[in-house]
């Protein structure tokens, strides 16, 4: 049986029409020639698209230290310098080194498993066998990084539409107003929901890096951070800080003033429902809010604090803390991050201090390492999937889109948060109003905290985020997955870590339960 086989694929090859066999090969050859330079075409374009934030973020920063340099360069001896530029040198060497190795290992991860293919596929034109020729398979090849370079892009611009906040639409009522903020109540988007008007009111603090609109993720799809809240019937409001770039008196703001403005912003709110506000920070939004409690002028005001994936001491941070303590102490400044605008205030440049903590995990966010990942997400045995991702876009939009300068005081609060730590006292290393922040005015004044972080968060680790357990009291609850996990999986509310849940081993509160069970109001459900 075998041998009738072998003598019939021998006659198929040798002795059936050779010519027309011939020609058939040499076209499918030449279409798949055709198909490769496109492809390759296609792949420097999409490299040039992928290095480019990169690039800008580097020419940013090359200009910046210039421009402090061309002055340090004269005031600090020669022999120090040449000391801290070699020692510069030699990390930026190891950076390159590990994105070079990263970059490697990630392309011998996307082809090795596809050289089988491409065999076989070789065999099957040359010899006219059964199965997928080379010319099917580099036109797949085309055709999937046409998906990644040219049709996905423009599926992340357009998730606009669905992805954060639109306050010009239903669902958002305007409810105060300063200078540098604006605050919005959050409607429940539930037809099946009313805001209880008697209930306990939060109010909610986004980062200013990361942006406002991660908090309202794809409300669409039921995850949205601020809707898990407003959608149980919590009185539920955002500050939303208005556009850096034409505010002046936002480019200047201090820490005091941020303050003031959270104080202004929870008298309305406690008087439109009777009772005190919780104040509820992501990221960076919830070391601002600690730090205006301990102030002590959001005393009467505010009686519960959340924290979500928020840094509380950033000299804790395995990452970027050993980032920074392998940094020359001369570049350790924030003179190197800080933009002048054309009226002339400083500000913090939000790109430049995102890709900072690209260079800190250069392993996993080099751009060619990102350009195959998206290779790999959007290929399924060397198929271009259809369609795309929501999640995926709507979190490569926030990364591309999202980035957004911030006030210098308030960098420089974050900044001294990372490179001084939480004293042996629980006093923080920054001062509002000429005060100490002390940790422990928090059961002083009986105001209640809940820490949540996330399990794999790369951003802000475990140790940054939980810094103050070793002074004082706090509930903790621990979310799996890094660091938008929770605005974006478990804000779902089917979720199995859903924020109005008790989840894990330990029977965590997810934030939104936490709320309502501190609410005496809340009858359960």
């Amino acid at each position: 049986m075998a041998s009738d086989e072998n003598q019939y694929q021998y006659d198929r090859m040798f002795q059936t029409e050779p010519l027309e066999r011939l020609s058939n090969t040499a076209e499918k050859l030449w279409l798949a020639s055709l198909a490769q330079g496109k492809e390759g075409q296609v792949y420097l374009n999409g490299l040039l698209r992928y290095f480019h934030d990169f690039i800008d973020a580097f020419v940013i920063s090359s200009s910046y230290f210039q421009a402090v340099e061309r002055k340090k360069i004269l005031e600090i001896p020669p022999a120090q310098t040449i000391q801290d530029y070699t020692k510069l040198l030699l990390l930026n060497v190891q950076l390159a080194q590990r994105a070079l190795k990263a970059s490697i290992s990630t392309i011998g991860q996307y082809y090795l498993p596809r050289y089988g293919e491409i065999t076989d596929a070789w065999i099957n034109t040359v010899f006219s066998r059964d199965g997928k020729d080379i010319q099917s398979l580099l036109s797949e090849h085309e055709a999937l990084m046409e998906k990644v370079v040219y049709e996905y892009p423009k599926a992340i611009r357009n998730i606009r539409s669905e992805y954060g906040f639109h306050f010009d639409q239903e669902g958002y009522r305007k409810a105060g107003e300063t200078e540098r903020f604006m605050l919005y109540q959050v409607l429940p988007s539930r037809t099946d929901v009313s805001v209880r008007k008697n209930g306990k009111p939060v109010v909610i603090i986004p980062p200013f890096v990361l942006g406002t609109n991660i908090l309202a993720f794809l409300p669409g799809d039921n995850k949205s951070f601020v809707h898990a809240f407003a959608n149980r019937g919590i009185p539920t409001y955002i500050r939303i800080a208005k556009n850096i770039w034409t505010t002046p008196a936002f480019q200047v703001m201090t820490g005091e003033d941020d303050v003031r403005d959270t104080a202004y912003f929870s008298e309305i709110v406690k008087k439109e429902h009777g009772k005190p506000v919780t104040l509820c920070g992501y990221c960076q939004g919830g070391f601002t809010s600690l730090c205006g409690i301990l102030s002590g002028e959001l005393d009467n005001l505010v009686d519960l604090l959340i924290t979500c994936v928020s840094p509380m001491d950033g000299t804790r941070s395995p990452g970027l803390a050993t980032f920074l303590n392998n940094l020359p102490p001369r570049f350790n400044d924030l003179a190197y991050g800080t933009k002048t605008l054309p009226n002339g205030n400083r500000v913090g440049d939000g790109k430049l201090m995102g890709w900072v903590y690209k260079l800190r995990a250069i392993d996993d966010e080099f751009p060619l390492i990102s350009f195959y990942r998206d290779m790999v997400m959007l290929s399924a045995d060397g198929k271009a999937k259809h369609g795309f991702n929501k999640t995926a876009l709507a979190i490569n939009y926030w990364l591309s889109y999202e980035r957004t300068d911030l006030p210098l005081e308030v960098t420089k609060m974050s900044f001294r948060s990372y490179n001084i730590p939480i004293t042996t006292e629980g006093v923080l290393p920054v001062r509002l109003f000429g005060r100490k922040l002390d940790l422990h005015r928090l059961p002083q004044k009986g105001v209640k905290w809940l820490i949540c972080y996330g399990e794999r968060d790369d951003l802000v680790e475990k140790e940054t985020a939980l810094a103050p357990r070793d002074f004082i009291d706090v509930e903790v609850s621990e979310f799996p997955k890094g660091h938008l996990a929770i605005a974006t999986s478990w804000s779902n509310p089917k979720s199995e870590f859903a924020l109005d849940k008790r989840f894990g081993e330990k029977n965590y509160r997810g934030p939104v339960l936490f709320q309502l069970e501190s609410d005496p109001s809340y009858k359960g459900g």
